[in-house]
């Protein structure tokens, strides 16, 4: 049976995961082949190095999928990919690089939804569940400058380009004397292009998705957890599926890192309680310590970095301990900061 199909125009890049095709569909009547399995992700180079090496673990779990063509990757485009011209504060809302996926695999017409877990909500859509998280890249921020070599080396005034106000607010309460720009928006290419045209002296990003590029040769310096506290669920990928398709949630599951999956689970619960947004200056890290338990670090700050409060709790490696370490930890930070503390 023949039927008007995609065909792939590719614009290849190379990622650690091999190389990676840009898509761009056209109708050509070609036969159907039915696919096994429909990944939907964001269309940036980040975002497909990361269906790829969904697509590539799950070959490598289920000898089925291996066949050409049992697993097709669908390009979504979402609010935050469309909206570039204002900071994603001002844009408001949740769900700004998730939304449009999330419709899809509601609509059937993706099977498993790949996301950035920095970019899902902390409530998922009814009728979804998010069973599986890959095992997590290092959650540090990379500073990126082609004049200094690091925050602290440049000079009062330099503009420091970055499109989160995590970021903006560590950095200003520490070098208030910089210019921090908060509607640096971009994938990682468009960003590391504006720096060597100069728009900005340095930028921050994080380090996870320039390993996941092989893209580590642009970085400066790394900043440790204590100079720059990570965003909740920094480095993790999370994996989704309808709650009634058992045979999407069998394969995800298969590839599921359990230590990861707790560790975001507690900065969740933590970012949860604040009712944390992009509007928000959150950071939250749960790490395994050298004594085997969960350390988790939790950071709000006002938007201009006058204040930034911090807490810490240390207790046992296990789910439910975990999420009381977050919610708690947020409850702490909410009482201790006040009503007004965000609108400074």
């Amino acid at each position: 049976m023949n039927s008007l199909s995609p065909i792939t125009l590719h614009a290849p890049f190379s990622t650690r995961y091999g190389r990676v095709s840009v898509k761009a569909s056209i109708a050509v009547e070609q036969p159907t082949k039915l696919a096994l399995i429909k990944i939907g992700t964001r269309g940036s180079p980040l975002a497909l190095a990361q269906a790829y090496e969904t697509r590539d673990k799950l070959i490598a779990s289920h000898s089925e999928l291996a066949e050409e063509g049992a697993i097709q990757i669908v390009i979504i485009k979402t609010t935050g990919d469309k909206i570039l011209s204002q900071p994603l504060a001002d844009i408001g809302g949740k769900g700004l690089f998730t939304k449009e996926i999330d419709e899809a695999l509601l609509n059937g017409e993706i099977d498993i939804a790949v996301h950035s877990m920095k970019d899902v909500p902390t409530y998922l859509p009814d009728k979804t569940i998010l069973p599986c998280n890959l095992p997590r890249e290092d959650v540090r921020d990379a500073f990126i400058s082609l004049s200094a070599a690091s925050l602290a080396d440049l000079p009062a005034g330099s503009v420091i380009g970055t499109a989160s106000l995590r970021r903006k607010s560590q950095i200003l309460h520490r070098y208030p004397s910089l210019n921090v720009q908060d509607n640096f928006r971009g994938n990682v290419q468009t960003r590391l292009k504006k720096l060597n045209e100069g728009v900005v002296k340095a930028t921050l990003l994080a380090l996870a998705g320039l390993k996941r590029l092989n893209m580590t040769e642009n970085v400066t310096s790394t900043l440790s957890i204590e100079e720059m506290l990570p965003a909740v669920a920094q480095g993790a990928i999370g994996i989704a599926c309808r709650s009634d398709d058992d045979k999407m949630a069998e394969y995800i599951a298969s590839l599921n890192h359990e230590e990861t999956r707790l560790a975001v689970v507690c900065e969740r619960a933590f970012l949860l309680t604040l009712d944390g947004s992009c509007r928000t200056p959150i950071a939250g890290y749960a790490s395994r310590n050298e004594d085997g338990n969960c350390l988790f670090r939790g950071l709000v700050a006002s938007p201009d970095g006058t204040r930034v409060l911090e807490t810490s709790r240390v207790g046992p490696y296990a789910v439910e301990d975990m999420i009381e370490m977050g919610k708690d930890a947020g409850k702490e930070l909410l009482s201790r900061a006040g009503p007004n503390f965000f609108s400074s």
